[in-house]
């Protein structure tokens, strides 16, 4: 019974990404672009917690 619960799970996980890739593909097509400021905004919190996240693993 686990093989078929494998398999079982193998499809159902082929049939998601069928249903979710294209409407994916449309909407990174129709999603609107950021500019430099924007990302920059974005990549300065994400540094900072990379960088308390690397503190406190050194301090171990």
């Amino acid at each position: 019974m686990d093989m078929w619960m494998k398999i079982g799970m193998a499809l159902l996980l082929g049939m998601m990404l069928l249903f979710l890739l294209p409407r994916a593909k449309e909407m990174i097509k129709n999603s609107p672009k950021g500019s430099s400021q924007e990302w920059m905004s974005a990549l300065i919190p994400l540094a900072l917690v990379a960088g308390f996240i690397t503190l406190l693993v050194m301090m171990v």
